[in-house]
């Protein structure tokens, strides 16, 4: 009975059906055995009478012989014939130590050859394999509900790792080497080309007018103008009279200003607007004081923190959304695995580096296990229970090797009968 540590025996397909099999085979050839024994005997006892008969005893004797052996040589193999204790018998039970180590050696050297394997991984596209796997939508929504949970876990542990400080780090870095003047010219560029700015000229029309409605502003205005006046002039109230003036004729310049699309102010604020975006691709002067400014802003520590407020925005969104029934992550995840599924079906070049890769990593990967391969198989050959490995071999090439007994009994009579032939020819009678 096997122990309980001993390994499980591989199971043979149908081995009730090879055990029948098997012991009908054993049962003719040991039939075939008895009969040529009792053909020996019953030809060597009626040679006398009927000389012809020699040759039948000397076929029988010879197969007899034969089969003799051969019945021998198949027992020995599995067991000791008879139960006797001869030397060189029941060598597969005897030899398992030895088998287990040469047949693990076996298999390393053959069939986990660097060739071979890359040979055989080579015929495997395992690319289209990953490209059919991810563009199912079922097994694409699965992964996604996998690795959604694991990417605020990623983010933390990148805040933990003094990565977020590198990342705000390299933020500001790269800001800092971006031009300001030429960036702003091309925003204000794409801002003024379908006279947006013209918008702006009406806010300013508007704070203008609201300056002249305003009886501070006003009175602050009158103030400045009866200073500059003569004191003669101030006694006929001329402050007022101007002040009149310059509010009447501002607010008809202004009303005209915004009644009219095409009114000379206006085309004067797309000059200055033109003017100065010009001024900002080109001149030098321009580009040194946005680079001045540029440079104050990123030095202040609250722009630092506002980039390292960002990434914990950023995580505590990823895992607020992860944990929702209908989260946005995991679906855009899922449609991103589907994307990349169908992208690496139709890309063949990158299917071609990807199972390139796949056969190297793992070429490598057989590579450097392949003696521990080889030890776990002969360990588990070893720890197999003998009598059920013996069995196992029994059942499987067992019937084949019958046949040898079938073959040793017509080559023997065969061959006894040639030799009892040359005996009549040469010696005579």
């Amino acid at each position: 009975m096997m122990q309980s540590q001993t390994a499980t025996m591989p199971a043979a397909s149908d081995p009730a059906a090879k055990l029948a099999a098997l012991r009908r085979t054993k049962f003719i050839a040991t039939a075939a055995l008895a009969l040529c024994v009792v053909v020996f005997v019953a030809a060597k006892s009626l040679q006398a009478r009927h000389p012809w008969l020699g040759f039948v005893a000397a076929f029988a004797e010879a197969a007899t012989i034969g089969g003799l052996a051969d019945w021998y040589a198949v027992v020995a193999l599995f067991r000791r014939p008879l139960g006797l204790p001869i030397p060189h018998t029941a060598i597969i039970p005897e030899n398992q130590n030895r088998i287990a180590d040469n047949l693990g050696r076996f298999i390393e050297a053959n069939f986990l050859a660097p060739g071979p394997v890359r040979e055989k991984l080579e015929e495997v596209d395992f690319a289209a394999l990953v490209a059919d796997w991810l563009a199912d939508g079922r097994r694409a929504e699965g992964l996604s509900r996998f690795v959604a949970p694991l990417v605020p876990q990623a983010m933390a542990a990148i805040g933990q790792s003094g990565l977020r400080d590198f990342i705000a780090a390299r933020m500001i870095d790269q800001l800092g080497r971006i031009e300001v003047a030429p960036l702003a010219a091309e925003m204000l560029s794409a801002f003024t080309d379908d006279r947006r700015h013209q918008r702006l000229f009406d806010q300013l029309l508007k704070v203008f007018g609201r300056f002249l409605n305003d009886e501070q502003a006003l009175a602050v205005l009158r103030e400045k103008i009866r200073e500059e006046l003569p004191s003669l002039f101030n006694l006929f109230r001329a402050d007022a009279y101007l002040l009149r003036k310059i509010v009447n004729s501002a607010g008809a310049l202004l009303e005209e200003a915004g009644a009219d699309p095409d009114h000379p102010l206006r085309k004067e604020f797309d000059h200055f607007v033109a003017g100065f975006v010009e001024g900002l691709k080109t001149s030098k002067a321009y580009a040194r004081r946005a680079e001045q400014v540029k440079r104050g802003l990123l030095a202040r520590p609250e722009i630092r923190e506002f980039a390292r407020g960002m990434w914990d925005s950023l995580g505590q969104f990823i895992e607020q959304d992860a944990a929702q029934p209908d989260s946005a992550i995991r679906a855009h995840l899922a449609s991103m695995f589907v994307e990349a599924g169908r992208h690496l079906a139709q890309d063949a070049e990158l299917r071609a580096d990807m199972n390139q890769g796949f056969v190297v990593a793992l070429s490598a990967f057989v590579e450097s296990q392949k003696s521990g391969v080889s030890k776990f198989i002969a360990d588990q050959v070893k720890r197999w229970d003998l009598a059920q490995l013996t069995r196992l071999i029994e059942i499987n090439i067992g019937r084949d090797l019958q046949y040898i007994r079938f073959n040793g009994m017509l080559i023997g009579g065969l061959a006894g009968l040639a030799l009892y032939c040359v005996e009549r020819l040469t010696l005579g009678g």
